[in-house]
């Protein structure tokens, strides 16, 4: 992965490194194989998330009952 560098203009090159570093989803990855995780753990965060997305969403929809999404 590479970006160039214009004018000198180090700033937004990095701020297009970053874009692609997580468009690409590299960093992701590399964190995941880190270390190792049990899958229980595995499906235990995902639960977890799941949980807090939902409450989310139930909070938002008890504040604009009108909207479906």
């Amino acid at each position: 992965m590479s970006v160039k560098v214009r004018n000198g203009n180090i700033e937004s090159a990095l701020r297009i490194f970053k874009r692609k570093v997580t468009d690409s989803n590299k960093l992701f990855e590399y964190r995941e194989k880190q270390a190792y995780e049990k899958p229980t753990t595995k499906k235990q965060k995902k639960k977890a998330a799941a949980r807090v997305r939902e409450r989310k969403r139930q909070e938002k929809l008890a504040k604009n009952p009108l909207s479906l999404k």
